[in-house]
């Protein structure tokens, strides 16, 4: 096998995943697309060059042979479609038993028994792996990667602990000008004396990565205070709401209500309460006799029957529309419908876009007890299902975003993560959800940069992710045989955190500890001695040679992962 690597799909990771191998591995790469043209396939043939961009309906062996599957060293399978992945992936495995296989799915479960089919396969979710930066942004937390039994997250400005041992990770941090973050910067892998006297400044120029116990995670509870006669009035208002439409609910309300005023009518001008609630539930059935003309009243005189008169009418309209809620919630089995949104939700999150990201992001969220609430104009979307397992409510159909936003309770809500896959929809919806509450968290999924760097420009409180910026890596680093274990994010620069052997052959072998670190590229963080069971953090022993058997936990820039040494060929 040579150093060709071949991706497959025509959408942003397969973009990202592209420019990933080529920019910071440096290998040589092809890809095969889908044969309509969009505009992540116009950059994928203007990446790699028309003569490596190969474009066919479907993924045929002709295609995997005019890509190069013969002398590639691993093949990555990324569109969106789980069947049609794994019927590509079996293809070429069957051509190549010995490649590489790297396949993207969402239906994880299913990947576990897919590596069964497929021989050296990797199955990975870019929605998953991308989850967590999303809904840590959203609640406004550093996120963190688990590594060697310690919890790894960025730290920037004051919110630096000194106590958690931390490490220099960026300078230069700017918001408004983010291009020019230094990730791993010269001190990180200078004198320790140096970084430490950095880190003291807690300058908001500064991150840093600190070390936390796996179990500290910080992690929020979403619950909200309320009373209980606050709770009780939600509670049945949430229970009109399921049982009723709104013109329903708009006229049972308005009966309900006029039968309540005639009944105290009633009741104050002639009749002790008992009767005169008896009188009332008979005129609502009409079955009251009434005053007889010319003769004396039996009643509490013109008043009353005035009030008599309003209950029997009400009570024509009343018995239908409890007819037709009857009806209505039994015929069309509203059981099973997606749950909507509480009048007295408080604190809670909105997520609009309920497809791969959203649906991912809703139950991370749902799993941290934090409220959530989705959005998804596509009655049939993935997401859709998900929810309603996850028994949470949801604002579903074609409506204006404004109008759905309303719906799902924006004025109260903590935060809107907005994760479909159109960057304009995704701004759309978090510049309407700013205007009903200005206060509001503001996550937006962006995969054009100079969308992102506007953002983050102009509005506070604000953070912006990509999916495929944040799961490319991770499909890189498995088409080389490697693990990443998470990406932290430090705005829009990413940092990954992987663990790599020191294996016999291997140009780390016989290499001084200090000698891997290198400034823009990668630091060392912990090292576990061969015959060792747990890792050394404090950095102390730099001058230690590598021996076989070692593993280091590394800090590294998606240039500085690639850029690692790799296992000498044998002689």
């Amino acid at each position: 096998m040579g150093d060709l690597f071949i991706v497959v799909g025509g959408n942003s990771l397969a973009y990202r995943l592209s420019y990933e191998l080529t920019e910071h591995y440096g290998v040589r790469t092809t890809a095969i697309v889908p044969a309509e043209e969009t505009s992540y396939t116009i950059r994928i043939a203007e990446r790699l060059g028309p003569d490596r961009t190969i474009a066919d309906t479907y993924v045929s062996k002709e295609a995997l042979r005019q890509a190069g599957i013969d002398e590639a060293a691993a093949i990555a399978f990324v569109d969106g479609d789980d069947r049609a992945n794994i019927h590509a992936a079996m293809l070429a495995a069957s051509m190549r038993p010995d490649i590489r296989v790297v396949i993207r799915m969402f239906n994880q479960r299913l990947g576990v028994h897919i590596r069964q089919l497929v021989d050296n396969c990797t199955v990975l979710s870019a929605s998953a792996t991308a989850a967590p930066a999303f809904v840590n942004a959203a609640l406004q937390r550093p996120h963190s990667v688990s590594a060697g039994g310690r919890a790894l997250r960025v730290a920037i400005g004051s919110a630096i602990d000194m106590d958690r041992t931390p490490r220099l990770i960026a300078d230069g941090i700017d918001r408004d000008s983010q291009e020019d973050i230094e990730v791993l910067p010269e001190a990180a892998a200078g004198s320790r004396t140096a970084e430490w006297m950095l880190l003291q400044e807690r300058s908001p120029r500064h991150a840093a990565l600190q070390f936390l116990d796996a179990s500290d995670t910080g992690t929020p509870r979403g619950s909200h205070q309320v009373s209980p006669t606050s709770r009780l009035m939600w509670r049945a208002s949430d229970t009109l709401r399921f049982f009723t439409s709104a013109k329903l609910r708009t006229i049972l309300i308005a009966s309900v209500v006029t039968l309540l005023v005639s009944l105290i009518g009633i009741w104050v001008l002639a009749r002790p309460f008992a009767w005169a609630l008896y009188e009332t539930l008979l005129d609502v059935a009409g079955s009251a006799v009434p005053d007889v003309y010319g003769q004396p009243s039996a009643v509490g005189g013109d008043v009353q029957r005035v009030f008599q008169v309003a209950i029997t009418l009400c009570g024509i309209v009343l018995m239908p529309v409890v007819t037709a809620v009857f009806v209505e919630s039994t015929a069309t089995r509203r059981s099973v419908r997606t749950r909507q949104p509480s009048t007295g939700l408080r604190g809670h999150v909105v997520v609009v876009g309920l497809g791969n990201a959203g649906t991912r992001v809703t139950a991370l969220f749902r799993e941290l007890g934090v409220p959530v609430v989705g959005i998804e104009r596509d009655a049939d979307a993935r997401g859709i299902a998900a929810a309603r397992v996850l028994d949470v409510p949801v604002v579903a159909g074609d409506r204006p975003i404004d109008d759905a936003l309303r719906r799902a309770q924006i004025g109260r809500a903590r935060a809107v993560v907005a994760v479909t896959g159109d960057d304009v929809v995704n701004l759309e919806a978090a510049l309407e959800a700013r205007a009903i509450n200005p206060e509001v968290r503001v996550v937006v999924r962006l995969f054009d940069d100079d969308f992102a760097r506007h953002i983050y420009t102009k509005f506070d409180n604000t953070a912006s992710r990509s999916v495929s910026y944040l799961a490319a890596p991770a499909f890189a680093a498995a088409m080389m045989g490697r693990e990443v274990l998470g990406t932290l994010s430090v705005y829009r620069k990413v940092l990954l955190i992987a663990e790599v052997a020191v294996e016999e052959g291997s140009e780390l072998a016989g290499r001084e500890l200090r000698g891997v670190d290198q400034p823009a590229l990668t630091r060392v963080l912990a090292i576990r001695r061969t015959g060792s069971d747990d890792y050394d953090w404090s950095g102390a022993d730099r001058g230690r040679v590598l021996v076989p058997g070692d593993r280091l936990i590394l800090a590294a820039t998606r240039t500085g992962f690639g850029k690692l040494p790799k296992k000498r060929a044998a002689d």
